[in-house]
């Protein structure tokens, strides 16, 4: 019988380190490919909501004959109010029972104010759909009084916004008379969601493929910069802000202001538009096309974007 002879030789040190090595180099090269694929599946789910929020708003379109209200406001009187008056609800309120969320629109008291008591529990609700998988954020907010900061209410947080056009919103706070509010109170914007507003697809003279109704915004916390879908808190601070959005500034402008529309997405945001589809607008695109796609009746001729 052979004996077997000679010693068992391990790994050297210098082996061990270049192992170790090549392994770290094929993380670091793995890693941003992983990150890359997952981000590619959370933009894939972001557009499918904003599919979902599409097809809900024509199914509401197809029973209501018009497109929600971006905020429906009167004051005491019954007369248009557009940062004082009651009610407040949005037109992501407006569309829950289209996306399989009548239950919870069951909980919304329309013939009260949003921050009554009695829709308490209606505002703590979560809607997944409403929220984009790359942006990661809270559950909820606290919305305060403007001026005084005094706390008002908690709301659910949402990124998707519907489209005022391009005017800014700041402009509803003024005195009726002074645009965009009208003699009667009604802040009308030139998008496809305003105060109070009853858009037809008559009313998309521009083409509804060439129209954004419905786009993304990023929260930004340190700025207190949350949106949300319940709808407009009256006296809140930046109450209009939390539901619609302006087109004043292209996606992720560096002269970003609360009421623009934005991304965690690299290079842009997603948007609805008119007839239902979705698309990614890059925020390189000229100001101009960009403007021309949130007007509904702004007569201009768009090209490729």
């Amino acid at each position: 019988m052979k004996k077997l002879s000679g010693t068992r030789r391990g790994f050297t040190l210098i082996e061990l380190l270049v192992v170790i090595a090549i392994i770290a180099i094929l993380i670091a090269l793995l890693l941003p490919a992983v990150q890359q694929a997952r981000e590619a599946a959370r933009r894939t789910q972001c557009k499918n909501n904003l599919k979902q929020i599409g097809l809900a708003l024509h199914n509401y379109l197809d029973v209501a004959g018009v497109l929600p209200p971006g905020w429906i406001a009167v004051d005491d009187t019954g007369a248009p109010s557009a940062h004082e008056g009651t009610s407040g609800v949005g037109w992501a309120t407006m569309i829950l029972p289209y996306i399989e969320q009548a239950n919870i629109y069951r909980q919304f008291n329309a013939n009260l104010p949003l921050t009554d008591p009695a829709n308490a529990a209606f505002l703590r609700n979560q809607i997944p759909a409403y929220k984009c998988p790359s942006d990661p954020q809270p559950e909820f907010f606290v919305i305060s009084e403007e001026g005084s900061g005094v706390p008002i209410t908690g709301l659910p947080i949402a990124n998707y916004i519907g489209n005022f056009g391009t005017e800014e919103l700041d402009g509803c706070e003024n005195a009726p008379g002074t645009l965009p509010v009208m003699a009667d109170g009604t802040c009308k914007g030139n998008g496809a969601f305003y105060h109070n507003s009853k858009v037809r697809i008559a009313d998309f003279t521009d083409g509804t493929t060439n129209t954004f109704i419905v786009g993304e915004r990023k929260t930004v916390a340190n700025l207190d910069w949350y949106s949300s879908w319940p709808g407009m808190i009256a006296e809140g601070e930046e109450a209009f802000q939390r539901v619609c959005g302006s087109a004043d500034h292209p996606p992720n402008s560096p002269a970003t202001h609360f009421d623009d529309f934005s991304s965690r997405h690299v290079g842009g945001a997603q948007f609805c538009l008119g007839d239902g589809s979705v698309r990614f607008i890059s925020e390189n695109i000229d100001r101009g096309v960009y403007q021309s796609l949130a007007t509904i009746q702004g007569g201009e001729v768009v090209g490729e974007f």
